[in-house]
């Protein structure tokens, strides 16, 4: 969302770049050099479609606006970083505010009960090695599960605890399909917003905390690109 990506957007002092993406598509980029690094942030846009003016989330936008990114960079990606928030679960350790850094993603609502369809429907991959980047923030480490809902039903709660989830999102598992067909290394940066497994609606928790994330994300992120750029993948 854009609340999300404005305040690292502005401490970077990225600029608009229009020509990046197709005319007709709603994403937006923001570029600029931070540490002798080319930066490129990506945000989805508003949604021009069904005539709501909202954010685009959910995993369609999120993979298209990573492919076309990938797509245009033409292998000048070195890393992609998914930087957002997210809900987690206390059974995990998570906490509000926590960063967590994805080991992994998974799909916890593609529900394909055909045998040589399900490992398609989990979607699992690994995320790029950062353990010491989590060192060097102090962040906690797991894995990150999607969906295209805010709210779960028992079915979600089941695949949620079965995909070994720390934390849940809309759109980290198709970002990270994208990075994959373009054999690009992926690891997310989440700030918890909610409790999944708490006793408080997803949706006030996700509203009342969205700034205080948004704000840990632009402590965060900074050193994120420090800690990345110049270094070798292994390194990180």
């Amino acid at each position: 969302m854009k609340a999300e990506a404005e305040p690292f957007i502005n401490h970077l002092k990225l600029s608009c770049d229009e020509t990046f993406f197709p005319k007709k598509s709603p994403f937006e980029a923001f570029r600029g050099q931070y540490e002798n690094c080319d930066v490129t942030v990506v945000t989805n846009g508003k949604d021009n479609v069904y005539g709501t003016g909202v954010d685009n989330v959910g995993t369609v936008p999120a993979a298209l606006a990573t492919y076309l990114t990938l797509d245009k960079l033409d292998g000048k990606a070195d890393l992609v970083i998914n930087a957002g928030t997210c809900g987690g679960f206390q059974r995990k350790g998570a906490a509000i505010g926590d960063v967590f850094l994805t080991s992994a993603v998974a799909n916890h609502d593609r529900r394909i009960v055909i045998p040589d369809f399900v490992p398609y429907g989990i979607g699992k991959l690994d995320s790029a090695s950062v353990t010491n980047l989590a060192n060097k923030l102090g962040a906690k480490t797991g894995i990150c599960t999607t969906s295209n809902s805010l709210d779960y039903n028992e079915d979600d709660a089941k695949n949620m605890e079965e995909n070994d989830a720390s934390v849940k999102d809309m759109e980290a598992a198709a970002i990270a399909w994208s990075c994959k067909i373009h054999d690009t290394p992926y690891v997310g940066v989440k700030v918890v917003t909610d409790i999944v497994d708490g006793d408080r609606p997803t949706q006030d928790e996700f509203l009342e905390n969205l700034g205080t994330a948004a704000k840990s994300l632009q402590n965060a992120l900074p050193e994120v690109i420090q800690h990345v750029c110049g270094r070798t993948h292994e390194e990180l």
